[in-house]
């Protein structure tokens, strides 16, 4: 079988020409000649090896294949439409970091889905995965701790994080290395800001988790403050040397970001002003 020579200049008039089954109304409708819209179905029939239109001097028919063609032409049209004009049913796939996710982000998608009725799709992944996988189209959006400023990507500050240790019962700071340590993981904060080091660790891959062993009175912990509930009913203390921390949102570099991408980042940004 020989690969289809489809010259897609010849497709406008075709569609039109079997729309109005009339070469006079193509060429009316195409601002050209006749003989030219004659002469560009030929053309496409020669590269599809096919006969489209059947000719007369009174009548036009389509063909089997025409009609197929024309089909398959209007289909693509309408798709199309949907695309640009917003009317394809859209599902929005967003990036996010576990404790972000579980203590913060239900809210929006509560209120998104209840306004937009759109579908999302969100994932927890850790921050260098979120970057790659925005960069590669993967995600529409990434909530990350980071500010990414790049040619492809740009990020929106939503809110500071305050950091601050966490412990069931009064403790003495002096004496922290005397508590077992929950940690998120290697890198937590506790081993940054305290020079010696606790003999009892529980390290917990799930911030949630850090946050509900402190309660039940394992150990203490460092988290950000947007974790806790008054219902927790947790010491809290100010350290010195805990970093400053900021969530971002980032995003491909659109020049207006589509629908209803758009509508999330609105929203999400009025969240943060209250």
């Amino acid at each position: 079988m020989r690969a289809v020579d489809l010259d897609y200049r010849y497709i406008r008039a075709f569609m039109v020409t079997a729309r109005h089954l009339n070469f006079s109304r193509a060429a009316e409708e195409l601002n050209i000649a006749q003989s030219a819209v004659s002469r560009q179905i030929k053309l496409l029939e020669d590269g599809v090896g096919h006969q489209l239109i059947v000719r007369s001097s009174k009548k036009v028919i389509l063909t089997d294949k025409g009609q197929a063609l024309l089909n398959l032409v209007e289909k693509f049209e309408q798709d199309v439409t949907g695309i640009f004009l917003g009317q394809v049913s859209r599902t929005l796939k967003i990036g996010i970091l576990h404790g972000l996710l579980e203590n913060w982000f239900n809210d929006i998608i509560t209120d998104y889905a209840r306004s937009k009725k759109l579908s999302l799709v969100v994932e927890v992944q850790p921050m260098e995965r979120l970057k790659e996988k925005l960069l590669s189209g993967q995600y529409d959006l990434v909530f990350t701790s980071e500010n990414i400023q790049s040619e492809l990507v740009s990020s929106l500050r939503v809110f500071d994080e305050k950091m601050i240790l966490i412990s069931k019962s009064e403790i003495n700071l002096k004496d922290i290395h005397d508590y077992p340590w929950v940690v998120y993981n290697e890198n937590d904060n506790l081993f940054h800001v305290f020079k010696k080091h606790t003999r009892q660790m529980i390290a917990v891959n799930s911030i949630t988790s850090v946050v509900n062993l402190v309660k039940k009175g394992v150990g203490v912990a460092i988290v950000p403050d947007h974790l806790l509930k008054p219902t927790d009913n947790l010491k809290t203390y100010d350290v010195k040397g805990l970093p400053k921390a900021s969530v971002f949102i980032s995003t491909l570099n659109f020049q207006t970001l589509p629908e209803p991408l758009k509508g999330l980042v609105e929203m999400i940004k009025k969240k943060a002003l209250n």
